[in-house]
């Protein structure tokens, strides 16, 4: 059970940053943790993302996530089984956990505060300024802090400024204070580190954009892919994968 709420957690309060084409590549770190006994060994991956005016893209080595704002339409990728399930917007992961993890999953309540820190330093090469965002998850604190730039390829800063809202609105459960004080932060996030300690875990994550460069997209880049089988809801099997 207690693991079972720390997969949910860290399901609902990931944050892929969206962002015009534009093909962002991100490298992805997950610090090992113990739950319940039972110990994850650190985790490193590679995202690579791609964004037009109203479409992005996501994929990973296990999963990936794609947004259509034209058709107000999300899926979530599965590889391991080649399969996706649609989210309707606005998001609501929860819709779409297991039967056996939902009505858990429901009770995981999280808000958010943003401050600016007004310190900034080169990312990756762009120009940064820093932001410290507090998530409450269910009472227990995690502390979020982002790296995010103005000075990016393309329409990366329009398109993360339209779709963010909604995004976190539906994944976190924020509710609309919350949901505005991630609008505080201006710009695309080039690197984020998330710490906590939850149900006795201890969560450290980090990612950051190594690669931002104009360039057409692959055809097919902003649907599901071709063979894979739409299902209604997740598994407890693709929780573990994330």
């Amino acid at each position: 059970m207690k693991k079972l709420v720390l997969l949910i957690v860290l399901l609902l309060a990931a944050v892929p940053a969206f962002a015009g084409d534009v093909y962002v590549k991100i490298k992805a770190h997950a610090d090992a943790m113990a739950v319940m006994g039972q110990s994850t060994p650190a985790s490193d991956d590679v995202t690579e993302q791609w964004f037009s005016a109203t479409k992005g893209a996501q994929n990973g080595k296990a999963t990936g996530f794609i947004v259509d704002l034209d058709k107000q339409m999300a899926y979530m990728i599965i590889h391991a089984d080649k399969s996706y399930v649609e989210l309707p917007m606005p998001i609501d992961l929860v819709k779409i956990l297991p039967p056996e993890a939902q009505a858990m999953a429901a009770m995981v309540q999280m808000s958010a505060t943003v401050a600016d820190t007004t310190e900034t330093k080169e990312v990756g090469g762009f120009a940064c300024t820093g932001y410290d965002a507090t998530i409450s998850v269910m009472g227990m604190p995690m502390k979020l802090r982002i790296w995010a730039s103005m000075a990016v390829p393309g329409d990366l800063a329009t398109f993360a400024a339209k779709l963010m809202p909604a995004f976190l609105q539906g994944t976190m459960r924020l509710n609309e204070a919350s949901v505005a004080e991630f609008a505080k932060i201006k710009g695309f996030q080039i690197a984020t580190e998330l710490t906590g300690d939850v149900m006795g875990a201890k969560i450290r994550t980090t990612t950051e954009a190594v690669e931002i460069v104009e360039k057409a997209a692959p055809a097919g880049i902003y649907e599901p892919p071709a063979g894979y089988t739409k299902k209604a809801t997740l598994s407890l099997q693709d929780l573990q994968r994330r």
